[in-house]
């Protein structure tokens, strides 16, 4: 893993409809906020591992030149780093290594974008499919996760009432996190079934929200880290896999090469049994059926057991590994930054400071993003301890 590593400081903008700022502001004041959060000043960035994607929504081509100012980056490496939804985990991944690396010894993460300036991000999401196999489903990200959700529902045999039960936990979670963009108030199973139905499975209720969002993560040397703060979160372990978008026998409600990820995390951090050992997760749930497609994919359980893991309540809030208590991707998606919410959630969880959204005691957590066709999987291990 080379030299260990720290994040230090974080940042994240409020998910909702920024009319209120450019994308260059709204860059900036995550960068603003990672710097405040750990003292230090843009002349400590040594270098920026820069996130967006896709370029569709935002209708700017190579947006790192006209960010990278914005950012921190004048006169300093700008590495820019493009794997559609999961860019936020690719790009804070991108940042760990550059300093993991030896090449640099501080330096900031940051990725967003601003969903409301297109008209449809749908109609770009429906490019990401191969246009001839891929024409029953192209139609964008909720056709193609509906297929992903029958498929778990007939493999294993769960009603429908298990996705709502997903968004009913993780709305409820969310009313404790500032950033997060769905907050209603006394939201319950019977408002969230009387949801209209979109693309069965999905209602309404199932589906995450259009967002406007920045997140920004400061990465730290070990030599360098107990000079800015006594509570870092030191990253345990890092991977990212991918899958092809069709090949024999693939199975979306099996996902293997997320799987592979954890395993390979989980080596790393030194984690034998993940339901036992991590304290919190912070997971990629875009829409409420891969919150328990994604326990099984990180090793929680065994496939297929996603909703029994439910039923035990053990990734409630009140349960003994709580997961997505920010409300998750569920209650707030940028699509540019959302993968690194859920890594800077994350962090914040062992560093402390996760404000009304705490897991008292929390030592080690995951984040977890996931892009493409369903085929990008990332993961970082945080604890509170090297």
């Amino acid at each position: 893993m080379g030299r260990r590593v720290a994040v230090v400081g974080v940042g994240m903008t409020e998910n909702k409809s920024h009319w209120d700022c450019s994308m260059p502001a709204l860059y900036r004041l995550a960068v603003t906020r990672a710097l405040a959060d750990c003292g230090l000043t843009h002349k400590d960035i040594q270098a920026v591992s820069f996130g967006q994607s896709p370029e569709y929504f935002e209708g700017i081509n190579h947006p790192e030149k006209w960010l990278a100012e914005a950012c921190g980056g004048y006169l300093k490496p700008v590495f820019r780093i493009h794997t559609g939804g999961t860019v936020g985990g690719s790009a804070a991944i991108g940042g760990y290594y550059l300093v993991a690396s030896g090449m640099f010894d501080v330096v900031l993460a940051v990725s967003g974008n601003k969903l409301n300036e297109t008209a449809s991000a749908q109609i770009g999401l429906g490019t990401v499919y191969d246009p001839i196999i891929g024409r029953q489903f192209n139609t964008g990200a909720p056709s193609a996760v509906a297929l992903q959700s029958l498929r778990y529902m007939s493999k294993y045999g769960y009603n429908e009432d298990y996705g709502i039960r997903a968004a009913v936990q993780n709305r409820q979670n969310a009313m404790n996190n500032p950033y997060a963009q769905l907050k209603i108030p006394g939201y319950n199973f019977e408002m969230a079934k009387s949801t209209p139905m979109l693309c069965y499975p999905l209602r309404l209720a199932d589906m995450c929200p259009t967002s406007d969002a920045a997140c920004a993560m400061i990465f730290v040397a070990e030599d360098r880290v107990r000079k800015i703060t006594d509570r870092p979160a030191w990253v345990r372990g890092t991977a990212a896999t991918a899958a092809g978008v069709y090949y024999a026998d693939r199975d979306w409600a099996v996902p293997i090469e997320l799987r592979k990820a954890a395993e390979i995390a989980y080596k790393q951090a030194g984690i034998k049994d993940p339901l036992k050992e991590l304290d919190v997760v912070e997971l990629y749930n875009a829409f409420s059926w891969q919150e328990l497609v994604w326990y099984e994919g990180i090793g929680l359980c065994d496939w297929g057991e996603g909703g029994k893991l439910f039923d035990k309540g053990i990734t409630a809030m009140t349960g003994s590994l709580p997961s997505n208590p920010s409300g998750g991707t569920l209650c707030a998606n940028s699509i540019g930054a959302a993968a690194m919410f859920r890594k800077a959630e994350a962090a914040l969880q062992v560093m402390g400071k996760a404000g009304a959204r705490q897991v008292q005691g929390a030592k080690l957590s995951l984040g977890h993003g996931w892009g493409g066709a369903i085929q990008f999987h990332t993961i970082m291990v945080f604890g509170s301890e090297k």
